[in-house]
């Protein structure tokens, strides 16, 4: 079953989500490197789409990638998110997006640990994380 997608207007995006957050989840922006709330919160918990609340990763596929920005190994589900090609910037790279409201992620790559192979690398602005007690 497909997920339902979430589709509001411009200016209902904008009054939802911070500048910051509109810039990368409907304009397709980017943080810096290391300037991410999330970079290295090692906190337990299932990270959010900022911008609709879909559960897109969790904790446990997260590791310290040296880039600069939250990396996964892999999304919570695999119909948690979508992929498309991203050829902006002079290079080619797979686009990640909320598979719920389309917001843009970031990216993945293929330069991850194994088993996966993959390097889920998102932006902080475009996840909330919902942490939780692990005693």
């Amino acid at each position: 079953m497909e997920p339902r997608k979430l589709e509001l207007s411009d200016k209902e995006w904008r009054k939802k989500l911070t500048p910051a957050q509109y810039a990368i989840l409907r304009e397709r922006g980017t943080e810096r490197a290391f300037t991410g709330g999330y970079v290295d919160t090692k906190l337990p918990g299932v990270y959010r789409c900022a911008g609709c609340g879909t559960e897109l990763f969790r904790s446990d596929a997260k590791y310290d990638s040296g880039s600069g920005w939250p990396s996964f190994v892999e999304p919570s589900t695999l119909e948690a998110v979508e992929t498309r090609l991203d050829q902006s910037h002079g290079m080619a790279r797979m686009e990640v997006l909320c598979a719920t409201c389309g917001g843009h992620l970031g990216h993945v790559f293929d330069d991850g640990p194994k088993p996966s192979g993959k390097r889920f690398c998102i932006n902080s602005c475009a996840l909330d994380l919902e942490s939780r007690d692990d005693d």
